[in-house]
C-alpha cells in the first residue's frame, strides 16, 4: 500500500503501526498528492491511504486521479467526519472513510477490506449514514411545511376563509389558496379536515 500523509509525524507513525500488520507493507509514502502520484505510477500500489487534508490537491481530484491513474483502492484518512467530504469521496470510488482519531484498527480494517474489494465505513462514519437516513426518514415522514404555509395551516385549522386568512396576514386570496394546495401536497390530505387534524397533531391549534 502507499501512504499520503501531510503531517511527518503522524507518517511515521502510522507507517511504523502497518508496517508491524501481516499481510500489509507500505510499499512507498509521500506528504503530497502529486508527489505520491508520480511514485505510485511506478510502484503500483493495490491501495492508497490517502490523507485528504494533503496540500495541493482537493481530496476528491486526488482520489480520482489516483483510482483512474495506478488503479488503486483509496482509503480516506481525515481530521473528521463529514458527511459532504464522505458522499463526495465514495462519488469517486473510495473504498473507506477512517478518521486520523481511530486510524489503529479501524484502518488495518480499511485497508484490509479495500484490499479484499470490498468497502469499509469506521463506527464515527457509520454513524453520520445512519443519522442522514434518520433525518431523511422524519423529512419524509414530517414534511417541512414553510412560515407562511405554518401561519395560514393555523388560520384555516381555526376555521377562517380564505378571504380572512388574506385580511389577517395582508397577502391576496389567490396567495392563501396556493400556500393551501402546496400544504395539502405536500401533506398528502384532500379536505380542509384531514389539514385541521394535521394542525391539532403539530399543536399548532388547541384541540
Amino acid at each position: 500500500m502507499f501512504l499520503v500523509e501531510a503531517h511527518r509525524l503522524v507518517r511515521d507513525a502510522l507507517r511504523e503501526v502497518l508496517n508491524k500488520e501481516r499481510g500489509i507493507e507500505v510499499v512507498g509514502e509521500a506528504s503530497n498528492a502529486s508527489e505520491a502520484l508520480q511514485e505510485a505510477r511506478s510502484l503500483r500500489p493495490a491501495v492508497v491511504v490517502l490523507d485528504i487534508g494533503a496540500p495541493d490537491l482537493r481530496a476528491i481530484d486526488a482520489a480520482g486521479r489516483f483510482a483512474s491513474a495506478v488503479d488503486a483502492r483509496i482509503v480516506a484518512l481525515s481530521l473528521r467526519v463529514e458527511r459532504q467530504l464522505i458522499a463526495e469521496m465514495l462519488g469517486v470510488g473510495a473504498a473507506a472513510y477512517v478518521t486520523k482519531s481511530s486510524a489503529g484498527t479501524e484502518l488495518i480494517r480499511a485497508i484490509r477490506a479495500a484490499a479484499a474489494g470490498q468497502e469499509y465505513a469506521c463506527p464515527e462514519m457509520a454513524e453520520q449514514l445512519a443519522d442522514a437516513v434518520r433525518r431523511s426518514r422524519d423529512d419524509d415522514a414530517h414534511p417541512r411545511l414553510s412560515q407562511r404555509e405554518r401561519e395560514v395551516l393555523q388560520l384555516v385549522a381555526q376555521g377562517l376563509r380564505s378571504s380572512g386568512i388574506a385580511d389577517r396576514l395582508h397577502i391576496s386570496v389567490g396567495t392563501v389558496e396556493v400556500h393551501r394546495r402546496n400544504m395539502m401536497r405536500k401533506l398528502g390530505v384532500r379536505s380542509i379536515a384531514e389539514l385541521t387534524l394535521y394542525a391539532v397533531r403539530e399543536g399548532l391549534v388547541a384541540a
